[in-house]
């Protein structure tokens, strides 16, 4: 598992490394949201929750919890999540460039999909989700309904 001053170093290092691009070529976003912050997500919440990352991709899942559930990670830098698949649950989180995070969206997918099931496309095209919605659904998940901390 990564260690916290580990992630916070290499962050740094990251976020060096794209206003150097930026400065270099203004036009350009050089956003860091992709497979990159997806990784980055996966290894903080194994390393402070109850959830082993699968060593395979699994479709709709990154990792399982010690009791048997299955749960989908996300993560961002923005202000919203992506879902595409219904996963069992979901744990989202935002990160911040010095390597801290916050919890936005924590237990059964269900609450997403009484929201947002409705959408054009929802469960198969790639959606994004405001982290202010996501988070006050998430208020609603009883503790015993959340992926437990380490």
């Amino acid at each position: 598992m990564a260690d916290q001053q580990v992630v916070k170093d290499a962050l740094k290092e990251i976020f060096s490394g794209i206003d150097k691009l930026k400065r270099a070529l203004p036009s350009k976003e050089f956003t860091i949201d992709g497979r990159l912050v997806g990784d980055i997500g996966e290894a903080l919440v194994q390393r402070d929750y109850d959830v082993t990352l699968y060593e395979q991709i699994v479709p709709r899942h990154d990792g399982v919890t010690s009791n048997g559930r299955r749960v989908q990670i996300k993560a961002t830098f923005k202000e919203s999540l992506t879902f595409r698949t219904v996963p069992d649950y979901y744990l989202g989180i935002k990160i911040y460039a010095d390597g801290t995070y916050k919890e936005i969206y924590n237990g059964s997918s269900d609450q997403i999909k009484e929201k947002y099931g409705h959408r054009k496309g929802f469960g198969v095209k790639l959606l994004s989700f405001p982290n202010s919605v996501l988070s006050e659904l998430s208020r609603n998940i009883s503790e015993r309904d959340r992926i437990a901390t380490r």
